[in-house]
């Protein structure tokens, strides 16, 4: 985070995650892409580590994808996330 420090805006995304979450320390944006296999649990509410069992019919809503659009002269980057199913 010290080297970020000196940059007056800055997006990181993350990629295979499994989770999907938006966080903001100071400067910093941080921005993890939908995951499009193997959705984890929100940290702390699974009994133990690994992927979470769901249903055929309900997987294509927990599973997506993460597309980043950037266009010159504009101050932010246009983060859609989009479900499979």
């Amino acid at each position: 985070m010290g080297y970020l420090k000196g940059f007056g805006s800055v997006t990181v995304l993350n990629g295979h995650i499994h989770q999907t979450f938006k966080k903001v320390e100071g400067n910093v944006t941080f921005h993890t892409a939908t995951s499009t296999a193997f959705p984890q649990p929100a940290p702390g509410s699974a009994p133990k580590p690994g992927p979470m069992k769901v249903a055929p019919e309900i997987l294509p809503t927990v599973l997506g994808i993460t597309e980043v659009n950037y266009v010159e002269s504009h101050h932010s980057l246009a983060v859609v996330d989009a479900k499979l199913g």
